[in-house]
């Protein structure tokens, strides 16, 4: 591909502080792009991103940050390859504060196809790079101390190999070399944090699009829950539904039922589903890299009056939560209205975390901010317009082993929120009711 072909890079002030108009309705778009009306901007989302990135590198003390986590090289970079990668570390990216390009390294030939194939990034730029596969190529063969003293150089070139260099996750042989190379590294993860914590009108519509996925699949498990069924049979269908319509990472879902209720193990199994079982469900999965953490619980068949009371608690906490979230409300707030740990049956706020809970949403399904008794009664947080994430309370029921559990995803306006978690959980569903 020629160079006259590809984009520029500047960064416009429009692309990082976007202006929302909340009095639309939020857009659940189709996959496929089209001519007769727009939908996502791709290359505006990777202007906004790439902007963000930097407007959070000038605010810190670090000269650069070099990312190897997956979600931070596709939103440094809007690159992906196979969902393989994201354990292997073979991938990184590096920005700096005095370059607008990101430079990245790839698994072997998938540089040649980015150089081919993705014009907004340089071609000097997509480089083929190998430290080491978390350690099965040995670090003494030297492509970690090869690779250190090329970023090394980079950063000298940059003008910045003084300065720190933010890291956000790294093999500690590869962090020695960097050191060994002269290279004083930083935390990059914070950095890379705060830019991903104010989501674009892009990133919000294709937030929403991944959740319109997941309304559609708990309507399938809505059908099929019967008597007979077993939890992994309701995880194949899911994961068949969410790929076939355009998915490309079904991360996990977790299918809990009957006695396996409370305490909540955050799993699946092969149990089979009997009348009456309280069931419950979280559906992790991304479209275009953009996450969902989406539960909803129903009863098969019929439901006792304490499964019932389990839910409308839970329900209650949710909607207290729902109701407080607006811009300037701090995160202390918000879980002061969530009941203390041993009022469910826990010992400590640390044995119940996660389960009275918010988390932003992303390209990860754990993004700022964090709302949980844990950490925000003593470190509170703003929420600010723009954030999305996900609020999750959940309920024991009084008959020792059933359980309630529901979440809603929530964009922040900038007088209140919106919820787009769409599938109905006002009342407990009762699934092919007897």
């Amino acid at each position: 591909m020629d160079d006259i072909t590809r984009e520029p890079t500047t960064i416009r002030a429009e692309d990082i502080n976007p202006r929302y108009n909340w009095g639309r309705a939020l857009p659940a778009l189709g996959i496929t792009g089209v001519d007769f009306e727009e939908r996502v901007d791709y290359r505006r989302l990777h202007r906004y991103r790439l902007g963000r990135v930097r407007q959070a590198l000038e605010k810190s003390q670090l000269g650069a940050l070099l990312v190897f986590d997956v979600n931070n090289i596709r939103y440094c970079t809007s690159t992906k390859i196979g969902e393989w990668e994201r354990d292997k570390l073979c991938r990184w990216a590096l920005v700096t504060r005095t370059s607008p390009d990101p430079i990245l390294w790839d698994f072997g030939s998938a540089a040649v196809h980015h150089r081919l194939y993705t014009p907004w990034l340089k071609p000097e730029n997509c480089k083929a790079g190998l430290i080491g596969l978390r350690g099965t190529v040995n670090p003494a063969f030297g492509l970690m101390a090869r690779h250190a003293k090329e970023i090394a150089a980079l950063l000298k070139e940059a003008g910045v190999e003084k300065m720190p260099v933010g890291v956000d996750i790294i093999e500690p042989p590869m962090m020695f070399e960097m050191e060994k190379a002269g290279l004083k590294v930083a935390d990059g993860q914070q950095t890379m944090l705060e830019a991903r914590e104010i989501k674009s009108a892009d990133e919000i519509a294709l937030l929403n699009r991944s959740a319109a996925m997941v309304d559609g699949a708990y309507h399938l498990i809505n059908e099929q829950l019967k008597p007979g069924v077993r939890e992994n049979d309701i995880v194949a269908e899911v994961n068949k539904f969410l790929y076939h319509h355009g998915s490309d990472d079904v991360e996990a879902i977790n299918a809990i039922s009957g006695e396996r209720c409370n305490p909540h193990p955050h799993n699946f199994t092969d149990r089979m589903l009997r009348p009456g079982d309280q069931a419950f469900f979280d559906i992790l999965q991304s479209f275009m890299g953009y996450r969902t953490c989406y539960y909803r619980t129903f009863n098969v068949g019929r439901a006792t009056p304490v499964q019932h009371d389990a839910y409308k608690k839970a329900r209650e906490w949710l909607d207290l939560a729902i109701d407080l979230i607006k811009p300037g409300v701090s995160t202390d707030r918000v879980c002061s209205v969530w009941p203390k740990a041993p009022d469910f049956g826990f010992p400590d706020e640390m044995s119940a975390f996660g389960l009275q809970f918010g988390h932003g949403i992303g390209c990860a399904i754990h993004e700022r901010p964090i709302i949980s008794r844990v950490v925000s009664l003593d470190h509170p947080t703003e929420i600010k317009e723009g954030m999305v994430f996900a609020l999750e309370t959940y309920c024991p029921a009084k008959d020792g082993f059933s359980a309630a559990r529901i979440e809603e995803e929530v964009v922040v306006t900038d007088k209140g929120c919106r919820v787009i978690t769409l599938f109905p959980a006002e009342e407990l569903p009762i699934a092919n009711k007897y």
